[in-house]
């Protein structure tokens, strides 16, 4: 029995990086996938087609997370063609980082809304779905930067900030019915992004962290497996740090 077995996850901005490493490891524990990309549509097609040869239900959707109306569109799309939702896991984010004096209004209204505004938008689409099974699993992607802020980068540390906020409060809303909601903080996850900065830099960053090593996005997903499991089924509300030590 595979661990996510006939459970079935929405996973948001899944194309690449972790949200791409999350779909192949819960198609690899059996669970049917439906993923949301936003532009790269020919990753997206292509990860639709590695995770059906995995022997499950798998399927890619255009959609933009922080826009209200299409995540309601889209759930109700998802219920048609996979019957249920057991699992949601709000991966979708953007960066645009620069300092305070410099961070435009645009930049930092883009941030909150596609990082924070689209954990409300899709929470809220699975809600009434999860709530008539009564059961169900929430998995909220923040950062460590969430966790004890970063300079430069003040819009994304509030939106991650707020990502736990709500998650907390989500837990404490919906645990009577058992929905229960955690939040992911990841560190520094080696993905095709951090492949183009500079090497001396990355390998400052690798020593600095205890376990000397940068993390990858299996790290991430095997911890959203059992988030999304049953074998965490007393764990809602919490934060876990999955950062190699860097927050110890």
């Amino acid at each position: 029995m595979k661990l996510l077995e006939g459970k079935t996850a929405i996973i948001t901005g899944a194309s690449r990086g972790i949200g791409k490493g999350i779909a192949t490891v819960f198609a690899q524990n059996g669970a049917n996938v439906a993923f949301t990309y936003s532009s790269s549509e020919a990753p997206a097609l292509e990860l639709e087609k590695e995770l059906t040869a995995l022997g499950v239900k798998a399927k890619a959707y255009k959609s933009n997370a922080a826009d209200f109306q299409a995540s309601q569109d889209l759930v109700a799309d998802i219920i048609k063609d996979f019957d249920s939702i057991d699992v949601l896991i709000n991966n979708a984010g953007i960066t645009k980082d620069n300092l305070l004096m410099r961070i435009s209004e645009e930049d930092f209204d883009k941030v909150i809304e596609v990082n924070l505004k689209s954990v409300f938008n899709m929470t809220k689409a699975v809600q009434r779905t999860m709530l008539k099974q009564r059961k169900g699993s929430i998995i909220n992607m923040s950062s460590v930067v969430g966790v004890k802020g970063n300079a430069g980068q003040t819009n994304y540390a509030a939106s991650k900030a707020g990502i736990i906020g709500f998650s907390k409060s989500v837990a404490l809303e919906l645990g009577s019915r058992n929905i229960r909601c955690n939040v992911i903080a990841p560190g520094f996850i080696e993905t095709e992004m951090t492949a183009k900065l500079n090497p001396e830099a990355v390998q400052g960053w690798r020593d600095a962290i205890p376990l000397k090593r940068g993390g990858s996005p299996e790290d991430v997903a095997n911890v959203c497996a059992f988030l999304a499991s049953d074998m965490s089924a007393y764990v809602t509300g919490q934060v876990l740090n999955v950062d190699g030590g860097m927050l110890t």
